[in-house]
C-alpha cells in the first residue's frame, strides 16, 4: 500500500524539526557544539521527533513549541549513538566518519553526555512533571537495554524473552516515548496516553526485528557487508532460527564459534546465505508484524484524523523498509 502521505507530510515536518535541532544546538556549549553538528549533519529518519509531532496534532496540540519539545529525543537518540559508536569502535555512522574517529572518544562520550543535559533542561522549560519523568525514564530504560544487551553478548543460549528485553530497552522504549510525550504535550487522557505507548511500542519493537532481518540483506541492498550482528556475537531472531535449524553437532559447532567469536568471513558469508535461503529472515519480519498489529490496534482507538493515518502508514514503512 502506498506511504505517499507520510512521506508528503514528512517533508512538510523536517523543516521545523531541523530548525528546532539548530535551536537546540546553539544553545550548547561551544566545546561540545561541534560534535552535536556532526551527529546531526550525518542525517536519520527524524521519525522519533516526528512520532511526538503527530501524536501531539493528533490529540488537539497546535501550536510550534512541540517542536522543540519533540527534538529532545532526537538529541537523546543522537546521544546513544554517539556512545555506542566509541563502545563498538565504528568507524562510520550512515556512511560518514563516526564522531570519535573526528573529534576523539573522550570528546565524542562528553558531548553524548552534554547532549542529554541539555535535552532535559529544554523538557523541563515545558513546566511539565509529568513529561520530565519520562524523559528520565526513557533514558534509564535505553541505557538498560544497552547494558544487557552487552551481558549477552557471544552467549548462543541466550533465550527468546530476554532478548525481547533488550530490544525492547534499547529501540522501542525511545520510540514509546516519542508517542507517550506527544500525548502528554497535549494533555490526552491517559486511555490516549496508554494508548499511544502501545502503538509505539509495538512500532519499536518491530522496528528493532526489522533492522535484525536487514542485517543479513546481501551488502548490494544495504551497502554494508552482511552479517554484523553475527560478527559481533548478538543472537538475534535470524540467527536464532539459523542455530535451532541445526542438528546437534553443528549446533555445538555454531556455539563454540560463536562464543569465542572465532568464525572466518567464509563461514560468516555461508551463514548469512544459508539465512537468506532458508527464509528466517522473512520469519523474522513475520515476528514484527504481530508486533504492529498490536500497535496498530492501539492507535484505532485514537480519534480518526488524518494523523491517526500517517500513523498506519508509519507502521507499514517499518514493516517493508528495505534499509
Amino acid at each position: 500500500m502506498s506511504i505517499l502521505l507520510l512521506k508528503t507530510r514528512l517533508a512538510l515536518e523536517l523543516p521545523p524539526i531541523n530548525a528546532a535541532l539548530d535551536r537546540a544546538e546553539a544553545t550548547l556549549p561551544d566545546s561540545v557544539r561541534p560534535v552535536a553538528h556532526h551527529i546531526f549533519a550525518a542525517g536519520g529518519k527524524r521519525l522519533r521527533p516526528l512520532l511526538v509531532v503527530l501524536t501531539a496534532r493528533l490529540l488537539g496540540r497546535t501550536d510550534t513549541a512541540v517542536y522543540d519539545l519533540a527534538v529532545t529525543l532526537e538529541m537523546l537518540h543522537a546521544a546513544t549513538l554517539l556512545h555506542d559508536d566509541v563502545l563498538d569502535d565504528a568507524a562510520t555512522r550512515r556512511g560518514k566518519p563516526a564522531a570519535h574517529t573526528v573529534f576523539g572518544p573522550t570528546q565524542a562520550i562528553l558531548a553524548g553526555d552534554a547532549l542529554l543535559a541539555q535535552a532535559n533542561a529544554i523538557v523541563a522549560s515545558f513546566r511539565e512533571p509529568a513529561l520530565c519523568a519520562l524523559f528520565s525514564c526513557a533514558i534509564a530504560e535505553t541505557c538498560s537495554g544497552e547494558i544487557r544487551e552487552i551481558e549477552a553478548q557471544r552467549r548462543p543460549q541466550t533465550a527468546m524473552a530476554e532478548y525481547e528485553s533488550i530490544i525492547r530497552g534499547k529501540t522501542a522504549w525511545l520510540i514509546r516515548a516519542s508517542c507517550e510525550m506527544g500525548a502528554l504535550a497535549a494533555h490526552a487522557t491517559e486511555a490516549q496516553r496508554e494508548a499511544c505507548a502501545a502503538y509505539g511500542e509495538g512500532v519499536g519493537m518491530a522496528f528493532q526485528l526489522v533492522d535484525d532481518a536487514l542485517d543479513f540483506a546481501p551488502e548490494s541492498v544495504i551497502g554494508k557487508p552482511s552479517g554484523g550482528d553475527l560478527r559481533e556475537g548478538k543472537l538475534t531472531p535470524p540467527l536464532r532460527y539459523y542455530r535451532d535449524g541445526l542438528d546437534a553437532e553443528g549446533r555445538t559447532r555454531f556455539d563454540d564459534a560463536f562464543a569465542n567469536g572465532s568464525m572466518t568471513e567464509e563461514e560468516c558469508r555461508a551463514i548469512c546465505s544459508r539465512i537468506r535461503d532458508a527464509g528466517y529472515d522473512r520469519r523474522t519480519r513475520d515476528d514484527a508484524d504481530k508486533w504492529l498489529a498490536g500497535a496498530l490496534s492501539a492507535l484505532g482507538t485514537l480519534p480518526d484524523a488524518t494523523e491517526r493515518e500517517l500513523m498506519r502508514q508509519m507502521a507499514e514503512y517499518v514493516r517493508e523498509r528495505k534499509k
